[in-house]
């Protein structure tokens, strides 16, 4: 059982804004360990397009959920909160503190509040799904949505293509609309939270986000890409594989698009994958923001919330 004073604390906030630097930071200051939140760099599989952090970050401080399962695992948002809630409380019998960085919301939400059950489905439905996605684009989404699940289409997210993803399949196998499994009842864990946001003006972070899609061009990432393309094509149409950075390479291999064409989709995609976590974040009013150059006000504001117990 996590001791009363146990705390976590997470850093949140866009793709690119710093945020691995800033937990490793905070780890270092509060002699503790970091469990990642993204959905993506848990894939050993995945590396330079996934952002994962350097073997030097790896080495200053010690990480769980990098490089700790295979694209052919099943991976999602439930898993990760049985992963996460383990490993909090192993790390718990070692230091008063853990630290969680990650882009990834729900993944987020799955571990400090829970999720409700949702019905399992099958793996060939799910990638069908995700080939007339693919294929159709976010519009044939929006359309099914409509004629299968119109509660949802009322009042989901119609532009976030995961959710849509997540709500057809519901809807395909169960005949009833996801809506109908989330409850919204939170789950009352046995450790403080602490949460911690970066961000930037647009155009800096927008500036940020292309420079990094330049560096993993030069780091690689088209023969990460490449490799998994000649060795792996029976895992492209998985749900690890559509991944901006990735699938728009996948087009460049396929002929479908020019090089220059598809890096500049990769930071356009970017763009609008930073601007979803945002609008996801910022409606989480217990998150404390601050901008990549404010780490000794970030430690201040720790170390007096904790001290406080507040």
């Amino acid at each position: 059982m996590e001791k009363p004073s146990s705390t976590c604390i997470i850093v949140v906030g866009p793709t690119a804004v710093g945020k691995t630097a800033l937990a490793i930071r905070i780890a270092q200051h509060f002699k503790t360990e970091i469990i990642s939140a993204d959905s993506r760099q848990c894939y050993r599989e995945l590396n330079i397009g996934v952002a994962r952090p350097s073997d030097i970050e790896l080495q200053q401080v010690k990480h769980h959920f990098i490089a700790s399962h295979s694209i052919r695992d099943e991976m999602n948002a439930a898993a990760f909160e049985s992963f996460a809630l383990s490993t909090v409380k192993e790390i718990f019998n070692r230091h008063d503190t853990v630290v969680m960085v990650g882009g990834t919301g729900l993944y987020i939400k799955a571990f400090t509040d829970s999720l409700d059950e949702l019905p399992p489905i099958d793996t060939a439905l799910r990638n069908n799904i995700v080939d007339s996605f693919r294929i159709y684009g976010i519009e044939w989404l929006q359309e099914q949505i409509r004629e299968k699940d119109p509660l949802y289409y009322q009042t989901g997210e119609v532009q976030n293509p995961q959710r849509l993803m997540r709500a057809l399949e519901v809807v395909m196998a169960t005949g009833q609309s996801i809506r109908n499994y989330q409850s919204g009842k939170k789950a009352i864990r046995p450790f403080r939270v602490l949460k911690i946001g970066l961000d930037l003006p647009r155009d800096l972070l927008y500036q940020r986000i292309n420079n990094r899609v330049d560096m993993m061009m030069e780091q690689g990432l088209l023969d990460e890409v490449n490799y998994i393309y000649e060795n792996m094509p029976e895992l492209m149409a998985t749900s690890p594989l559509q991944t901006v950075g990735y699938s728009e390479l996948f087009d460049y291999l396929k002929g479908k698009i020019g090089l220059q064409e598809a890096i500049e989709q990769i930071k356009a995609h970017s763009r609008q994958y930073a601007k979803r976590q945002l609008t996801w974040f910022k409606k989480d009013l217990s998150i404390q923001w601050f901008s990549p150059g404010q780490t000794e006000e970030v430690l201040l504001w720790l170390e007096e919330k904790i001290n406080s117990g507040k």
